[in-house]
């Protein structure tokens, strides 16, 4: 499965290597997953939901959740392969970020997810900062998060059951070291920050103010 993840990926070019780039987080690092690249292809995307239902299809699941924005358009595609899978409908819904950037669920999703067994998916784990914020919302509005499973762990030796709070898995892992500004051998070697894709041109306008 790892395998067939990658060259997914790849083959949409998702994976972007060789350059400087700035995450969500505000870690630096060399190699981008730009899953963007990936959703307008509608059967690389469903086979991507079929990969995710199969790995946990093994769990007792009522609804899937994942947070905005790539993860609207993962949880429905691994709902519906679900759906076939135990022959018995299974949600698809998501979170949304409030003021505070904690994940929340809006529009009445929080009814769909309480007394339910939730499925947690995502697309790219760097820290697990949003994925955790979901388990939280989950719990939050009275549902039992019996799995947490993201496309491609870029962390797998921090990022783990223990560091989330759930049981955690990944479809394929791809580490990518990742750096705090002050650290970042990039920035040191003059490396020029990537703005076409990733948080490089935001990162910029804001170190420049």
């Amino acid at each position: 499965m790892n395998d067939e993840v990658l060259t997914i990926l790849k083959r949409t070019h998702a994976i972007i290597s060789d350059s400087h780039f700035v995450g969500t987080s505000g870690k630096h690092f060399d190699t981008y997953i730009n899953k963007d690249a990936l959703y307008p292809h509608p059967e690389e995307t469903s086979r991507m939901g079929e990969l995710f239902a199969k790995k946990n299809e093994h769990l007792e699941i009522d609804v899937v959740a994942a947070p905005a924005l790539g993860g609207i358009i993962l949880s429905t595609w691994t709902a519906y392969h679900l759906t076939k899978l135990k022959q018995k409908e299974i949600l698809g819904v998501y979170t949304e970020k409030d003021a505070e950037k904690n994940q929340v669920f809006t529009r009445g999703y929080d009814k769909l997810v309480k007394d339910k067994n939730v499925l947690i998916i995502e697309d790219l784990t760097q820290t697990g900062g949003s994925v955790k914020k979901v388990v939280e919302s989950v719990k939050g509005v009275g549902g039992k998060v019996t799995g947490v499973c993201v496309m491609v762990n870029k962390d797998p030796h921090n990022i783990t059951s223990e560091t989330i709070g759930a049981p955690f898995s990944a479809l394929a892992e791809l580490e990518v070291i990742s750096y705090s500004e002050d650290d970042c051998p990039l920035c040191k070697n003059n490396v020029p920050i990537n703005t076409t894709v990733g948080h490089g041109k935001k990162y910029l306008e804001a170190k420049a103010k």
